[in-house]
């Protein structure tokens, strides 16, 4: 617990930057546009459109390791920028329009991360991620109703600044958005896993996930959306064979989005941020806060703190800390300067911890020069270090500095 009152002294300052004249956040996470696919092209008049997300570039290292990774279990606990792997996803979508007014979609994604950070070589690092179709305004009373079959990204919550989905429950299944209640709106979906032995092309592995979601609930003061996950497993053998046959798992959360922030919490049982991964007596909770303010004309500062604890007899009994900084400077409509500072800690009951830092130093264009425009290229520098402190043993750390040129877009 060495490091827990500099970390409760830096979560206090994220939650107080909000009092700086909050104004509405100009970084638009673009990515989880992409993620709801029917969001995006309801913005497109084009019956085609070509979508995807993509980041790809070189990185120098001149430290013991290229990234300041592994801190943790909720993403780069330190911080995305000039800490993050090449990759993409690419995908087609085509919009139908029948005579009776229903509208069709049917959309294919491919992604690309085959790299030692996200890919396994064992299937080449290319997987057929997306294959669905859907439809909307087929019912008079719910014209909004969106109905989908398909292999799809699924129950995904994700946030920018640590590249993290608090959940995520992408598989093949069916299900519906939309649904009005008056005053919200209802999603429920079910999927099943696919089998990981072959990347994403292979069938579904037996285990499988129910999600709802009730979002848009107006509390005057906030937005709230509230959502729970089920997951159990079919009679598969391999399932089987691997004693999975009887376990089952659940996950509840909710995010309370203010003005120009956004509140997560959430409980697992059986489960991290995936039902689907069944991990037996195994009990875990996320809280982060997350937003940004413009401090000027040319100034934003975007911010994140979280917190995550796991417990259970198939857990290792941990607290984890982290706090990431993004002050971003815009010098005009092309050139900007980004600082991005993280630091993570975590503090097992056993007595062991891990800690690291990292700072990043990035000179971009963009279009725009906003912190969410892109295409954005990057030419930055990464510093920062991560120490393992074993109960009763030395400490071991490995520090990273490294130099990249990279480029980011979503579209």
């Amino acid at each position: 617990m060495k490091n827990f009152k500099v970390l409760s002294l830096a979560l206090a300052v994220a939650s107080s930057l909000t009092t700086f004249g909050a104004v509405a956040n100009e970084t638009i996470n673009m990515q989880a546009q992409i993620d709801d696919l029917q969001a995006l092209m309801a913005k497109k008049e084009n019956d085609v459109i070509f979508f995807g997300y993509a980041r790809y570039g070189a990185q120098y290292q001149n430290g013991d390791t290229r990234y300041v990774s592994g801190i943790g279990s909720t993403g780069q606990t330190v911080g995305r920028l000039g800490n993050e792997a090449n990759g993409g996803e690419f995908g087609i979508a085509k919009k139908y329009t029948a005579e009776n007014g229903a509208v069709w979609d049917l959309a294919v994604m491919v992604e690309h991360w085959s790299n030692d950070e996200w890919g396994d070589d064992s299937y080449g690092g290319v997987n057929l991620k997306r294959f669905y179709s859907g439809v909307t305004n087929i019912f008079e009373s719910q014209p909004g109703l969106y109905v989908w079959a398909g292999r799809d990204f699924h129950a995904r919550l994700q946030q920018g600044l640590n590249d993290y989905y608090v959940t995520i429950e992408d598989g093949q299944g069916g299900g519906f958005k939309n649904f009005d209640l008056g005053g919200a709106k209802l999603d429920f979906g079910f999927v099943g896993g696919v089998d990981d032995n072959e990347g994403s092309l292979g069938n579904d592995n037996g285990k499988y996930a129910a999600t709802s979601k009730i979002k848009g609930i107006d509390a005057g003061f906030a937005k709230i959306d509230a959502y729970a996950h089920f997951g159990f497993t079919s009679e598969d053998e391999e399932i089987e064979t691997s004693g999975l046959d009887s376990e089952t798992a659940w996950v509840v959360g909710t995010q309370i989005k203010f003005d120009s922030s956004s509140l997560h919490v959430r409980y697992g049982d059986g489960a991290n941020n995936s039902v689907m991964g069944l991990k037996g007596d195994f009990q875990s909770l996320f809280v982060s806060y997350e937003g940004g303010f413009s401090a000027s004309e040319n100034w934003d500062i975007n911010y994140l703190a979280a917190y995550y604890n796991q417990s259970g007899d198939d857990a290792t009994d941990q607290n984890e800390y982290s706090l990431i900084v993004r002050p971003q400077y815009r010098w005009n409509d092309i050139h900007s300067t980004w600082i991005e500072t993280g630091y993570a800690l975590v503090d097992e009951d056993s007595g062991n911890e891990t800690d690291g830092w990292k700072v990043t130093l990035s000179q971009n264009l963009s279009i725009g020069g906003l912190p969410g425009s892109r295409p954005m290229l990057r030419f930055y520098a990464t510093v920062g270090e991560k120490d393992v402190a074993p109960q009763g043993s030395a400490n071991t750390t490995t520090d990273t500095v490294s130099f990249g040129a990279m480029f980011e877009a979503w579209w």
